[in-house]
């Protein structure tokens, strides 16, 4: 048994890898930026939310206690990240003409459909915004007198206040802040609101009495506030997109030192988290993925398409989280495949299992494993494949490594069954699939425009089975063709019968 391998996670406010070190021995707390609920996610909103599910099914794996906030989002974020303009909640809710409120629970229960179709994790706790404006208020009291100034339009932050301001982005210049617009009496250019108040004449939906006038908070107050309030400062880490790195984070840092009464940030713990971590961009590159397009890429419009949630998810993990990932439905089309190959696998295993009767040591989805614990529930053949999914996840999350190892562990022969399927479990826990939870049928999902029938699709696989015992090829693409274009998929060569079929 080989010891565990140090896990190491690429730092942005450093720039470099370093050894995850718990503030709390045992512990691990993370905080991470949830939606802004004025519409759907698209599916590169949600990658950042699988980047972060595997980092902390990553930090349970290793033996952490984990403790997991995600905000949610509902005031104080305007349509830029500009201090002056409209607040998307209120643009929203005007568009619509409906409550501010009904709009951020329909779209905070879209996200939260999400989440679960993705698989990913519940957190400990879901800090919503408009439950923390007191404390908003009674943090920015906190740090007025030294760090902030107040304007027709708001109370601002100074970043001249604060050592190393923008170290984070390696964006110290005015040229660095180049989406906040200028606001008149504006110290900085990159100073920013910490409470913005309605206009003269105007009312929003949602607004607060505060000292500076009735209101709203900014959006970087927020993080600031809810993260300390749970996890306490400093915490272990804190994730978001790589889009929030270049202003919303540096903000917030900035809150941060200044609530804190800390120094400089070559000491990385003064930003308030010891650790920052961002997930890159989803790119597609025709251009459908922004939501102000008004066609764009939601995970329903994948499932609406006949692909399942999961094969997201596998094209996500199949790329490091800090690589730019192309999207295309080919690449979703063939991570779908790799799934389907991957839960076959698992699922005559678990055939072979029952059929010899060999021991089941896989605890319930809820148990998960700890590293320590596969260690010692499997025997020596399978020690090289657990160090080696260690050290891959261990390497700041090198996900795609460790799908291959997986998938070695599913091909192994003349193992004991039992544990093949715990290691399986236990590997499967940190990627997040839920392989043994899933059957063939889960991944079966007819495209909404699918017009073809059942008895259509067995005639129509007949035929292309004839035309290949008499070596028609020509013939057999051609109906495999035919079936693609209806939202039929033929797997050849495939020892279960995966032919896929309309209401099951």
């Amino acid at each position: 048994m080989t010891n565990p391998a140090p896990l190491k996670l690429f730092n942005s406010l450093t720039r470099q890898m370093e050894e995850f070190q718990p503030v709390h021995a045992g512990e691990a707390r993370v905080y991470s930026c949830g939606p802004t609920v004025y519409n759907y996610p698209h599916i590169g909103n949600m990658r950042a939310y699988v980047f972060a599910d595997v980092l902390g099914r990553t930090l349970s794996f290793k033996g952490y206690k984990l403790t997991h906030v995600i905000n949610i989002t509902d005031v104080g974020h305007l349509t830029d990240d500009a201090d002056a303009g409209e607040d998307k909640m209120e643009k929203m809710a005007a568009q619509n003409a409906q409550s501010i409120w009904d709009i951020a629970k329909h779209y905070t229960e879209a996200y939260w459909a999400d989440v679960k179709a993705l698989n990913i994790r519940q957190p400990a706790q879901w800090t919503i915004a408009t439950d923390f404006v007191s404390q908003m208020i009674a943090f920015a009291q906190s740090i007025a007198d030294k760090h902030c100034y107040e304007l027709d339009s708001g109370l601002y932050f100074d970043v001249s206040t604060v050592a190393d301001y923008g170290r984070l982005a390696r964006a110290q210049t005015e040229e660095g802040e180049g989406r906040i617009e200028t606001v008149e009496g504006k110290r900085n250019a990159a100073d920013f609101a910490i409470w913005r108040k309605t206009p003269p004449g105007e009312k929003r939906q949602m607004e607060w009495d505060s000292p500076w006038g009735r209101g709203a908070p900014g959006w970087h107050l927020e993080c600031s506030v809810m993260s300390g309030q749970v996890l306490g400062f400093p915490f272990d880490i804190h994730t978001g997109g790589i889009d929030h790195r270049e202003i919303h984070h540096p903000n917030e840092i900035a809150q941060n030192q200044a609530f804190c009464c800390t120094n400089g940030l070559d000491r990385a713990a003064n930003s308030g988290a010891n650790i920052w971590m961002h997930n890159n961009f989803l790119v597609e590159r025709s251009g459908k993925m922004s939501k102000s397009s008004g066609e764009f890429l939601r995970l329903q419009l994948l499932i609406d398409k006949g692909y399942h949630p999961l094969a997201y998810r596998m094209l996500c993990l199949q790329a490091h989280y800090r690589s730019e990932l192309e999207f295309s439905w080919e690449g979703l089309g063939a991570a779908l495949v790799r799934l389907k190959r991957l839960l076959m696998a698992v699922e005559q295993v678990k055939v072979r299992q029952a059929e010899l009767g060999s021991a089941s040591i896989v605890p319930s989805e809820t148990a998960g494993w700890t590293l320590k614990q596969v260690q010692g529930d499997v025997g020596g053949k399978f020690q090289p494949f657990v160090a080696r999914f260690d050290e891959a996840v261990s390497e700041d999350l090198n996900t795609a490594i460790a799908l291959t190892v997986l998938e070695e562990v599913v091909g192994l022969k003349k193992v004991d069954l039992g544990e093949k399927l715990a290691l399986i479990a236990a590997l499967d826990a940190v990627l997040g699939f839920g392989l043994l939870d899933l059957n063939r049928t889960d991944l079966r999902l007819r495209p909404k425009a699918a017009t073809i029938t059942e008895d259509e699709i067995e005639a129509t696989l007949a035929a292309r089975k004839e035309a290949r015992a008499a070596k028609d090829f020509a013939t057999s693409d051609r109906l495999r063709d035919e079936l693609a274009e209806r939202g039929v998929e033929v797997m050849d060569g495939d020892p279960l019968g995966w032919d896929w079929r309309l209401g099951e």
